[in-house]
């Protein structure tokens, strides 16, 4: 090596500090897209502007509800219309609604993370063509098979109630489900699998010690698809239930309904107030739902 090449000076960043932030925009400057954000308003516009207009006709009086412009705060703004849905069984429609979906959260979960934990381990041609034969089921309609299902349950005495809506909702949660939790359960190393079974952990010990508290992210991610499955179902409880008893909250909307006019804003009103539980539980769960929906795919 030459005396040259050792004594030439390093390069170094000699800009004065106060220039390093006007750099550091100018950079930033460069990267920024503006179409995509202009895209990004646009879609928040989409979203924002439809619950804005529910949530102000909802605070509206029936007599001017049609008459009424979505965009424009209401004139004479009421709560007479939450009143009415609160003193007209919501309470229990929400009570139903919860315990469907906890019920389907629960079977999603007891079945599909033992499911998906296998499909991941075993290596047998068997268990990749069992796999794939239940992912099928993301390609079935509910309304394709909705008459078997009702026999199914008539056969069953399970009509009119809630395990009508529970099962059929679980069945068809748990494709999706195990998609979402194979992709996460690929992310865990194949070393700490080895490291328990050094270890002479059982597989049961493996599900329980490393693969649950390692797959919390998509677990969370399944909670809530399910429990979205439950809260907005409406094809399962109009089909299998007829008396008030197991009625959810999709069907108590046509309280509102009579063969003389609806009460759009009493209808309103029940679907805001329906949405709140679920908004609150999404907001709780929202980092582990983006990491959980990262995760699908895998490896």
């Amino acid at each position: 090596m030459s005396h040259d090449t050792l004594s030439r000076p390093v390069k170094t960043d000699s800009a004065p500090a106060a220039e390093r932030p006007a750099r550091r925009r100018r950079h930033w400057a460069r990267r920024a897209n503006p179409l995509a954000g202009a895209g990004t308003l646009i879609w928040l516009a989409v979203v924002i502007i439809p619950i804005y207009a529910m949530f102000s006709a909802s605070l509206t009086h029936q007599d001017e509800a049609l008459g009424h412009n979505a965009l424009k705060p209401p004139s004479r703004p009421t709560l007479d219309n939450y009143n009415t849905v609160l003193h007209n069984g919501f309470g229990h429609l929400l009570w139903n609604t919860v315990l469907a979906a906890a019920g389907v959260v629960l079977i999603v979960l007891v079945l599909c993370v033992p499911l998906s934990y296998v499909a991941v381990r075993t290596r047998s041609a068997w268990s990749g063509a069992a796999f794939r034969l239940f992912l099928l089921g993301v390609a079935i309609p509910a309304q394709a098979v909705v008459v078997p299902l009702y026999l199914m349950i008539a056969k069953l005495n399970l009509y009119d109630s809630l395990l009508a809506i529970v099962l059929p909702t679980a069945a068809f949660a748990m494709p999706v489900s195990v998609l979402i939790l194979t992709g996460t359960l690929r992310d865990i190393s194949e070393e700490m699998y080895e490291a328990m079974a050094l270890d002479g952990a059982s597989t049961t010990r493996m599900l329980f010690q490393l693969v649950i508290p390692m797959s919390k992210g998509g677990i969370s991610t399944v909670v809530i698809y399910a429990a979205l499955q439950a809260w907005n179902g409406f094809l399962f409880p109009l089909i299998f239930t007829q008396s008030d008893g197991p009625r959810v909250l999709t069907l108590g909307l046509f309280d509102y309904v009579s063969e003389f006019g609806v009460n759009i804003p009493a209808i309103l009103a029940s679907v805001v107030l329906s949405g709140v539980p679920i908004f609150i539980v999404y907001l709780v769960a929202r980092r582990a739902l983006v990491g959980g929906l990262m995760g699908v795919g895998g490896k």
